[in-house]
């Protein structure tokens, strides 16, 4: 096995053992992981091929979507705190305020 899916496969443990973590706890590791992220793509789809790096990048995107949904919105200037599910935060779920 190459080096790329070998350092792949560890990040995925490494991201699914930081989504265990309390919130506050979790930033470090997944600023961690965020970063290394699109290197480790590159890699792939450098040994790989295009396909590879889509699928990888595909992963990546479904597992920090919440974060990058955040990043993108604090660099479009439209806010950046509160919740990312679009709810309303009122705990009914219903996504409208009363």
């Amino acid at each position: 096995m190459s080096g790329a899916l070998i350092l792949a496969a560890l990040w995925v443990l490494a991201a699914t053992v930081t989504a265990f973590l309390p919130m506050r706890r979790q930033v470090v590791p997944g600023l961690a992981l965020l970063v290394a992220a699109p290197v480790l793509i590159g890699w792939i789809g450098h040994d790989f091929g295009v396909w590879a790096a889509l699928a990888a990048g595909a992963g990546f995107v479904s597992m920090f979507r919440n974060p990058l949904r955040w990043l993108m919105r604090k660099a479009l200037g439209r806010g950046g705190g509160g919740d990312t599910d679009g709810d309303s935060g009122d705990g009914d779920g219903g996504g409208a305020a009363r």
